[in-house]
C-alpha cells in the first residue's frame, strides 16, 4: 500500500512538471499555430540563471528569487525570439520549424560551452529537502509544491483565455487575423504577449524541474521537451484542462511502469501515445470502435445464387 501511495504521489508530481512545460507549448502552438522546438532551450537557460541565483542567495529566499529570475529569463528570451525571428515567419511553417530547431541545438551547446557538460546539483532549501508521511509512505515535500504550482498555473491560464482582453484577441486573431486587424486591434502585440507567456512558463518549469530532479544539465530542457510534446499530442489542443489531464496520465503511467514493468516507463509512454493516436478518429470518420460496431451490425447481402 505504501509503495502504491508513493508511486501515485510521485507520478502526480512528475505529471505536474510535465504540465508546466506543456502548458507554455500548448499556448504557443494552440493559439498561434507555431510549433516551437526552442521551448526546451528557454527552459535550459532559465534553470541555469535560477541555479546561479539560488546558489548565491541560498535558502528559501534564494529559491523564491531564483523562481522569479528563471521565469523572467524565459519571458525575456521568448519575447526577443518572437520579435527578432518568429514575427517574420507567421504562416511559414517550414521556416518556423527550421529556426526553432536551430535554436534548440545552438542554445544548449552555448550553455555547455559556458558551464560545461556535467550535471550540477540544484540547491534545494532544507524546508523542501525532506519527506512527509502519507498513509505509510514517505513522499518528498517538493512533489506537493509542484502539484500546487501546476493547479495555480492551470487556473491562471483558464482565466487569461476566457476573461482577459488579450486572451480573447489572440483567439479571435487566430481564426481571422484580417478581421481583427480591420477593427483597429494590434494582433501582433497580443501574439508577442502569448509567446512571452509561454517562455515564462518554460522558465518556471525549469526551476521546478531542477527542484524535482535535484540537478541540472545543458540538455535537460531538450529531454523534457520530448515528454511535453507527448502530453500535448495526447491531450490535444481542445482545452488547457485536457492538456493537464494528459500530463497527469503520462506521469502516472511512467512511474507505474518504471516500478512494475522493470524500468520501461519511457516505453510505456510511447505505447500510450501510439494507442491514443491510433484510436483518435480521422477527419470525417468515426472512431475505430464505431467503425467496428458498424461493420458487425451491417446487414448481410445475399449473392445472386441465393446463398449468404
Amino acid at each position: 500500500m505504501d509503495t502504491l501511495v508513493l508511486l501515485t504521489l510521485t507520478g502526480l508530481g512528475l505529471g505536474a512538471l510535465y504540465f508546466l512545460i506543456a502548458s507554455g507549448l500548448a499556448l504557443i502552438f494552440g493559439l498561434m499555430d507555431v510549433l516551437n522546438f526552442a521551448h526546451g532551450a528557454f527552459l535550459t537557460v532559465s534553470v541555469y540563471t535560477a541555479w546561479r541565483t539560488a546558489g548565491t542567495v541560498g535558502g528559501m529566499p534564494g529559491l523564491l528569487l531564483a523562481a522569479a529570475v528563471g521565469t523572467l529569463t524565459g519571458l525575456l528570451l521568448a519575447a526577443v525570439v518572437e520579435l527578432v525571428l518568429i514575427r517574420r515567419l507567421y504562416g511559414r511553417v517550414k521556416e518556423q520549424i527550421l529556426v526553432t530547431v536551430g535554436l534548440s541545438l545552438a542554445v544548449p551547446a552555448l550553455v555547455q560551452t559556458v558551464w560545461g557538460a556535467d550535471a550540477r546539483p540544484f540547491p534545494v532549501p532544507d524546508a523542501l529537502a525532506g519527506t512527509v508521511g502519507v498513509l505509510g509512505a514517505r513522499v518528498p515535500v517538493n512533489r506537493f509544491l509542484l502539484v500546487a504550482v501546476a493547479l495555480l498555473v492551470l487556473a491562471g491560464i483558464r482565466l487569461f483565455l476566457s476573461r482577459t482582453r488579450y486572451g480573447l484577441i489572440v483567439r479571435a486573431g487566430v481564426e481571422d487575423r484580417a478581421m481583427v486587424t480591420a477593427l483597429g486591434i494590434d494582433v501582433t502585440r497580443a501574439f508577442t504577449l502569448v509567446f512571452a507567456l509561454g517562455g515564462a512558463l518554460a522558465g518556471l518549469a525549469g526551476v521546478l524541474g531542477g527542484l524535482y530532479f535535484g540537478s541540472l544539465s545543458p540538455h535537460q530542457g531538450t529531454s523534457l521537451l520530448v515528454f511535453a510534446f507527448v502530453v500535448v499530442i495526447i491531450g490535444g489542443l481542445v482545452s488547457i484542462t485536457s492538456v493537464a489531464l494528459s500530463a497527469l496520465t503520462v506521469g502516472l503511467v511512467q512511474q507505474y511502469a518504471n516500478y512494475y514493468a522493470g524500468g520501461y516507463g519511457d516505453l510505456a509512454v510511447v505505447v500510450l501515445l501510439a494507442a491514443v493516436v491510433l484510436s483518435r478518429p480521422a477527419a470525417g470518420a468515426g472512431s475505430p470502435l464505431t467503425r467496428l460496431r458498424a461493420a458487425l451490425t451491417a446487414p448481410r447481402t445475399r449473392s445472386a445464387g441465393g446463398t449468404a
